[in-house]
């Protein structure tokens, strides 16, 4: 009898064991389960946090107002903005319109800009835009292409002073006032080109010679042994302009200041908008 009672307590005793057992392993295997759901689930909401907050990151940077040093960092056919004030209109067809500006950190310019003609009427110098477009670069000049903009609306104006680029010329430094509004000092007309019957002239119509009135003079200066071309862009300054007919009126071996804006044909090629005899 004792032997029985025995075997039946320990019978029980065992059941009992294993279904501890059993309840203990469902107990850490729901645990363990439910934090792994919850591992995941945090895993989840950090990767659309952090989606999120990369999308938005994405889309303000593209919006962001780039300073010039920005601008000048930025890659070559990547979409920037920027704000800055118009200096001079050089032209405008088709709803585009072609325009310096510059702030007091560096120089834009804005080639083929959407624009209606009647904003093209407003902007006049001084004025600021805020404009979105694509840094591009043509034959070393770098410019925004493709470009939108927007009148600032209460900001004050703003017209650059020249800067005198004289002793910059022939050096690496003279590129990093592209487009601005500069000044040349002393310089010496030297021949543009030769006439129909091979005597020297002074200036070219377009480049090669091969234009008339009203196109493009080009005319070439040296500096400290050097020579340069320079040219009065007929659509920025037409043949009805005071430095148009200058240029008409220059001799080889006359000293000559020339004012205009910095830009970059293969080596710097400025727009000239004014210019004195000495």
């Amino acid at each position: 009898m004792k032997k029985l009672l025995a075997m039946v307590l320990t019978v029980s005793m065992t059941a009992a064991m294993v279904g501890c057992g059993q309840a203990a392993e469902t107990t850490e295997t729901a645990a363990e389960s439910t934090a792994v759901e919850t591992v995941e689930s945090t895993a989840a909401e950090e990767t659309a946090t952090e989606s999120t907050e990369e999308s938005t990151a994405a889309e303000e940077a593209a919006g962001d107002v780039l300073s010039y040093a920005d601008y000048v960092a930025a890659d070559l056919d990547s979409e920037v903005t920027i704000e800055s004030y118009v200096q001079a209109k050089q032209s405008w067809w088709e709803d585009k319109a072609t325009v310096y500006t510059q702030d007091k950190d560096g120089a834009y310019f804005l080639y083929d800009m959407a624009c209606s003609e009647e904003d093209y009427e407003k902007l006049v110098p001084g004025v600021k835009i805020r404009v979105t477009g694509y840094k591009s670069e043509w034959s070393g000049e770098v410019e925004l292409m493709d470009a939108t903009f927007e009148f600032v609306e209460g900001a004050d104006e703003y017209i650059a002073p020249a800067v005198d680029v004289t002793d910059l010329l022939g050096t690496d430094e003279l590129i990093d006032h592209q487009n601005q509004h500069v000044t040349f000092t002393d310089l010496t007309v030297e021949a543009a080109g030769q006439d129909a019957d091979g005597n020297d002239v002074p200036y070219l119509y377009n480049y090669d010679g091969s234009g008339s009135e009203g196109d493009d003079l080009y005319f070439n200066v040296s500096s400290n042994g050097e020579t340069y071309t320079f040219l009065v862009e007929s659509y920025l300054c037409d043949k009805d302009s005071d430095v148009y007919k200058a240029v008409k009126n220059l001799q080889i071996g006359d000293t000559i200041d020339a004012e205009g804006f910095l830009y970059w044909y293969e080596g710097v090629n400025p727009h000239i908008t004014a210019i004195t005899v000495k």
